[in-house]
């Protein structure tokens, strides 16, 4: 049996994690190529296909499940050994995070992030993809990075860190023909509404709190996004709910106002989630600092 190298063990590692041999190969700065060669070598070493390409990627087999503890064990005694992980470098990194987020976020807080990143990692690249159900096995897997927005369901078992408080407004065309710069409960329950029903924008919040109530809402249209829910409410008299985050923006892109809802809405907290395999990385750590320093007490 071949002596086993490093290099190897980390590109394991790597695979492992991110499901894909060229996200592994970026986060170790290597060519593809020295991954693809790393890992036929561990699968000579092995005996075994190790990684199998299925539509969600490079999936660990049996025998990769077994022997991944041991290889997490070497690597991180050897970590210790040398005094701690591998530094991260912003200036001269250049690495790939992926990062679960809302539609709200994409509009409100990734144009400061790259805006950021340009002046202080030229060589960081974001990928982004909405949150969903899968959101919380992608982050364990190191398919994700991080996942920023209202996820109770993560509270528990992930790292979290509360970057805003957010509350909610209501959303009206400019010339409404009804409503004037106050919204009344009234007219609330009269007019006709349009809801989103988007993962990780606290819109449970809305619909328990309006079912407690007893309030009526007549919903005409329901929409996945809230992409297009300024040019909707700006062309039609529907009012809807949104954060006020989100408002802010879309007020100055569309003829719209924010109004105050006529009942309370509990405001919610709007979070970055990590997995706990991921939290002493130094990039993933890096990456936690930045979103915090750009957008803590922020919304």
């Amino acid at each position: 049996m071949a002596q086993l190298d490093l290099e190897w063990l980390l590109v394991f590692d790597e695979v492992y994690k991110t499901a894909n041999v060229s996200s592994a190969a970026e986060r170790l700065g290597i060519s593809q190529s020295a991954a693809s060669t790393a890992l036929a070598r561990l699968r000579t070493h092995f005996g075994d296909k190790l990684f199998v390409r299925t539509s969600r990627g490079m999936e660990p087999t049996p025998y990769a499940r077994q022997i991944q503890p041991l290889v997490q064990d070497i690597l991180d005694r050897l970590n210790r050994a040398k005094g701690g992980r591998a530094s991260f470098d912003p200036a001269t990194a250049a690495r790939s995070f992926r990062i679960c987020m809302t539609d709200i976020s994409e509009v409100v807080l990734l144009p400061g992030l790259l805006d950021h990143l340009r002046r202080t990692a030229p060589g960081v690249r974001i990928e982004t993809e909405i949150i969903s159900t899968e959101s919380g096995r992608r982050l364990e897997d190191g398919a994700v990075d991080l996942a920023v927005g209202f996820m109770p369901q993560l509270d528990a078992g992930f790292y979290q860190q509360t970057l805003f408080m957010q509350n909610f407004v209501c959303l009206a065309a400019r010339n409404h023909p009804r409503i004037g710069e106050r919204l009344t409960r009234k007219r609330f329950e009269t007019e006709a509404h349009a809801v989103v029903a988007s993962s990780g924008t606290g819109h449970a919040i809305v619909d328990k709190t309006i079912a407690r109530l007893g309030l009526r809402r007549n919903v005409v249209a329901s929409l996945s996004s809230f992409l297009s829910v300024a040019r909707i409410v700006a062309h039609t008299e529907l009012i809807v709910i949104v954060p006020s985050i989100l408002g802010k923006v879309l007020a100055t892109q569309e003829p719209v106002k924010l109004l105050e809802p006529p009942f309370e809405l509990p405001a919610y907290a709007v979070k970055q989630h990590w997995h706990e395999r991921f939290h002493a990385d130094a990039g993933n750590a890096w990456l936690r600092r930045t979103l915090a320093e750009l957008f803590g007490g922020g919304g």
